[in-house]
């Protein structure tokens, strides 16, 4: 079955769109300022003086009006301009009233240039500023039709005298046209780019006024979304600590209860037997509470109670939600990442052996969920093509680190929510982790976190 096209849109009805007829969006109408005083007055200060070199000049002397009057003229004029954002569309029509009288009685001062600036200011201004656009179309239209009307009868009036030039001896074409039409014809045509140049500036202006608005309304909207955005990413993390510390601490009670059943049973056959089992009962209690005590602070912080900066975005919604993760598994996690292409270099820093293996609980979670968080970023948002992870454990200084650094650059059109990094920080600030993450001045990309390993 044939599809049939769209019906076109008549050209009234797409100028009247263009306008802004049927727009319900209302243009701002400033208050006098400051900078309309200073055109007014900088407008007629220069007209004065223009009018007074032309003068001098001998263009004027077909003029029989007192100075006086030719400098009320030009400094009304002027004064149109101080209310042309304020009331457009009664400056436009005070405007047009006075290019019509300055016309009839000085025609020479009212084709200064200056006074044509401010006639066409006005008008343009009338288009650009005025708020009810049914209320425009309807002045300006008077306008235009007015104006074309008096240059009409100029023109059948110049048609006229030609034909009395004609009947004497002396009338004489110099070109293809007669004179006096020529003359008039080539008013018009000016008058035609003039007014026509005045109504499509003042559309074109008041489009782009509506534009920037829309443009300031949909950033808020989005500055909105991303503020919820951010938030739900600090619920969806806190959750994930939530869970990933709950298996830890469950695993600390669970072994606090194998000891000390272990306790209970040597309790009289090996007293030095059961005094070790509740050592390490003692042990494992100080550690849950510790992760408890943690747990408990961050998920109480509300998202304002910390700053939070994301540069980065990873997808927190895809990643592994296990807890039993630490130092051990990043071999297996970087080479999940070599065989999609990017080269990964992995250095773990001991003080001593076996030291990654001693580490807290939650802070192995920590460091491998860094690990897997700035891997994400590398891959989606960096041109890098080599990454550098260290881990670093130093138990006489009692802190383990993670760093992660690459060699690329922010690739373009990949630019990130900022929730990634949010996870990372989340995830730090529950150990008293300290983060630093973002460009390094050599080049590249830095995730550096350092966790402490004293007991709170």
């Amino acid at each position: 079955m044939p599809v049939s096209s769209p019906p076109a849109v008549p050209a009234r009805l797409r100028t009247a769109r263009w306008f802004g007829v049927d727009d319900t969006w209302e243009r701002p109408r400033p208050p006098l300022g400051r900078q309309d005083v200073v055109l007014a007055a900088s407008v007629e200060a220069v007209s004065l003086l223009a009018l007074e070199l032309v003068r001098s000049a001998g263009g004027l002397d077909h003029t029989d009006a007192p100075v006086w009057t030719q400098w009320l003229a030009v400094s009304t004029g002027a004064a149109l301009l101080l209310g042309r954002r304020r009331w457009p569309l009664v400056v436009a029509s005070l405007a047009a009233l006075h290019m019509f009288v300055a016309g009839v009685t000085m025609p020479q001062v009212m084709g200064q240039v200056s006074l044509q600036i401010v006639y066409f200011v006005a008008l343009l201004s009338g288009v650009a500023y005025a708020r009810d656009r049914r209320a425009m179309v309807v002045v300006i239209g008077t306008i235009v039709l007015f104006m074309f009307a008096w240059i009409t009868w100029q023109f059948a009036v110049g048609s006229a005298a030609q034909d009395m030039v004609d009947a004497t001896e002396d009338g004489e074409r110099v070109g293809l046209f007669p004179a006096i039409p020529a003359a008039v014809a080539i008013t018009l045509l000016v008058n035609v780019i003039y007014f026509g140049g005045a109504i499509v500036g003042g559309g074109v202006s008041w489009r782009a006024a509506r534009q920037r608005i829309r443009l300031q309304e949909q950033a808020g909207t989005i500055a909105a979304q991303a503020g919820r955005l951010r938030e739900q990413a600090v619920l969806d993390e806190r959750l994930r600590i939530a869970r990933e510390l709950h298996d830890v601490v469950a695993h600390g009670v669970s072994a606090m209860g194998i000891q000390a059943g272990a306790a209970r049973r040597v309790l009289d056959r090996d007293p030095e037997a059961a005094r070790t089992a509740l050592t390490h009962v003692e042990e494992a209690s100080r550690d849950a509470l510790t992760q408890m005590r943690r747990l408990l602070g961050t998920l109480r912080e509300g998202p304002a109670d910390r700053e939070v900066d994301g540069d980065g975005d990873a997808d927190t919604g895809s990643r592994d939600r296990t807890s039993e993760a630490g130092v051990d598994d990043l071999p297996d996690l970087v080479a999940q990442v070599r065989r999609e292409g990017l080269a990964v270099h992995l250095d773990v820093v001991e003080d001593r052996p076996s030291a990654t293996s001693s580490l807290p609980r939650g802070i192995g979670l920590a460091i491998y969920r860094t690990v897997q968080e700035a891997l994400t970023n590398v891959r989606r948002h960096s041109t890098a093509d080599t990454v550098s992870v260290v881990v670093r454990v130093d138990g006489a200084a009692a802190y383990a680190e993670v760093e992660v650094v690459d060699n690329g650059r922010p690739r373009h059109g990949t630019s990130g929510s900022g929730l990634g990094q949010l996870g990372i920080r989340e995830r730090a600030a529950t150990h008293d982790g300290q983060v630093d993450i973002g460009p390094r001045v050599t080049g590249g990309y830095r995730v550096r976190v350092r966790y402490p390993l004293t007991a709170s």
